[in-house]
């Protein structure tokens, strides 16, 4: 079946990597197929790249590759600029240089939307133009869309996810083979699930800049990269991944946001949550995000969060979805950030807790402990102890308390001679409440 008529958008591309390759791959090999669904042709024109000489992926034409990307952004004909780069700078500069020549953007680049998105859609509006960044956040998942629209008549309530695949990936090899982080880390980098410098995602900052992103959408309150509490996974111990299971958990890094009375809540950090959850399911290199509305309920999006194909299929969306506004004279939704609400600082979150502590198996020392967490109310659910002899452990999991009150607790168990050491504090995220 041949499309009635024939409309052409003209694309420049900016970036040729793992991405960058996957999106004209699948406008090349799906190309009929999306005409057939879009009514026209989306046509890539240019497409910048460092150097001819670097390695792609796939076969590009070298009639369409270019080395100045002043080529694509000042060119007349072009309709809209995908930007697969990444990184604040140039890609910035370029993306604000395309808005002022009329036109439209999708961007893949998390770091830039989570820190100057309210910029770039001011501008893009100005122009009126459409950015689309869907591919910003989960790779191949849709969310930001289902997000603004499928999900537009919901009060979004709380958003649960797992964003990260590496270290979901190191996770899940630490719980199954029983690995060390290190160890568990390696093996994630020889299958290039992990960057030689891994520090971005295993220090939490790449899911920071997704949460970010998806909190704003969520709760149409402004969210930058520097509002998220972020804390990483390289604590995490045999023994944590060891308990944790004993008590019916399992470790995730989480990013959370809350849409609480007293504002909005939004961290991410290496997690508890019950094995009956649906998240404590997803393994390896997925990613899922769990999301909560008051008239819908629980809905859960799943799906490969990295990888050339599984990112460039979600940049290929938001094409066709700016392409079909364009033909229709129309822009598509930009800036949802309507509402006003604080940002809730870190100490003021509420969580239960689970603690480690190694101390000297002898009378009154879980006394001496208890006296701790009672002189700053914070209520202990349950307490067991592995071993005997110097080498005794506690585990104990506290009833829901702000992070002040724990931080106030650990400073005096820190001062107790009875305590060796205290290993870990993990948050712990319990749907089922304080029972």
């Amino acid at each position: 079946m041949e499309i009635k008529e024939t409309r052409i958008l003209k694309i420049g591309q900016i970036g040729c990597g793992t991405v960058g390759s996957g999106v004209f791959k699948i406008l090349e090999e799906n190309r009929q197929l999306i005409a057939n669904r879009t009514g026209c042709d989306l046509e890539v024109k240019k497409i910048a790249v460092r150097d001819f000489s670097d390695p792609r992926y796939v076969e590009v034409p070298e009639r369409l590759l270019t080395t100045s990307v002043e080529e694509i952004l000042d060119d007349p004909e072009t309709d809209m600029v995908v930007e697969v780069i990444g990184g604040i700078e140039p890609a910035r500069s370029f993306i604000i240089r395309a808005i002022s020549n009329g036109k439209h953007i999708v961007t893949a680049n998390k770091e830039l939307m989570s820190t100057h998105g309210e910029e770039l859609l001011a501008q893009a509006e100005q122009a009126g133009v459409t950015i689309a960044f869907e591919a910003s956040v989960g790779g191949g998942i849709p969310i930001i869309h289902p997000l603004k629209e499928g999900l537009a008549g919901n009060r979004i309530l709380k958003i649960l996810g797992i964003v990260n695949g590496t270290t979901n990936y190191i996770l899940s090899r630490m719980s199954s083979e029983n690995l060390p982080f290190q160890e568990a880390l390696r093996q994630a980098q020889r299958k290039g699930y992990a960057e030689a410098d891994p520090s971005a995602d295993i220090e939490g900052r790449d899911a920071a800049a997704k949460l970010a992103i998806l909190a704003s959408i969520a709760f149409n309150v402004r969210v930058r990269l520097d509002d998220v509490y972020t804390e990483g996974i390289s604590n995490i111990t045999q023994d944590d991944i060891f308990f944790a299971r004993e008590l019916g958990y399992t470790i995730k890094l989480l990013a959370i946001a809350k849409n609480e009375e007293d504002g909005i809540s939004v961290r991410v950090h290496p997690t508890m949550i019950p094995l009956s959850h649906p998240l404590a399911s997803v393994h390896d290199v997925f990613n899922a995000i769990f999301v909560t509305g008051d008239m819908v309920g629980d809905l859960m999006f799943y799906g490969q969060g990295a990888g050339s194909l599984p990112a460039a299929s979600a940049v290929v969306g938001d094409i066709i979805y700016v392409a079909r506004h364009h033909f229709q004279g129309a822009k598509g939704i930009g800036c949802t950030c309507f509402d006003s609400k604080p940002i809730k600082d870190m100490g003021l979150t509420v969580s239960r807790y689970y603690m480690l502590f190694d101390v000297p198996d002898r009378p009154g020392v879980l006394a001496k402990i208890a006296g701790v967490f009672g002189e700053n109310q914070v209520s202990i659910k349950s307490v067991i102890q592995h071993g005997t002899g110097s080498k005794a452990k506690i585990v104990l999991i506290t009833h829901t308390v702000k992070e002040e009150s724990i931080n106030a607790t650990i400073k005096g168990l820190e001062a107790l001679p009875v305590i060796n050491q205290i290993s870990s504090v993990i948050r712990v995220e319990d749907t089922e409440g304080d029972e």
